[in-house]
């Protein structure tokens, strides 16, 4: 690691420069710990309690409500867990909480017969954390080389 990237890390860190980044870094872990927890209340009620959602008959994508309350339980832990670890601002938190992102805006655009204004605001949701952690980040402050 050189000087330069020592000052640039150091200039993050401490709201700098990057200091806007580091705040939708911020924003999306805290916006995948709040919807990781509603995923893990959503999978409770589908399995818990399935008589309560309505399922359409003509949807493609047809599934067993248990097992998509099983689905988001687990996957609603992951995500919660995910954006914890973007508070350690290690690189391959921001991977797996992308990644995870990109996992659950699947799962909620398969559940959409089930509850479509919450799976198309989740699907929402989780598209602009992607952007938020793909755009910033300590490396993508660095001057242009010239």
């Amino acid at each position: 690691m050189t000087t330069a990237d020592i000052r640039r890390d150091d200039l993050y860190r401490s709201g700098g420069a990057g200091g806007w980044r580091r705040g939708w870094t911020v924003f999306a872990g805290v916006m995948m710990i709040f919807g990781g927890a509603m995923a893990v209340l959503e999978g409770i009620t589908a399995i818990a309690r399935d008589d309560i959602l309505v399922t359409s008959r003509h949807y493609v994508y047809t599934f067993n409500l248990t097992s998509w309350g099983w689905i988001h339980l687990t996957l609603g832990v992951l995500v919660a867990l995910a954006g914890a670890a973007l508070f350690t601002g290690a690189l391959w938190a921001r991977a797996v909480a992308v990644a995870l992102a990109g996992l659950l805006m699947v799962a909620n655009f398969l559940w959409i017969p089930y509850y479509p204004f919450w799976a198309l605001t989740v699907i929402a949701i989780n598209a602009f954390v992607i952007w938020a952690l793909c755009t910033g980040g300590p490396g993508h402050d660095r001057e242009p080389a010239g």
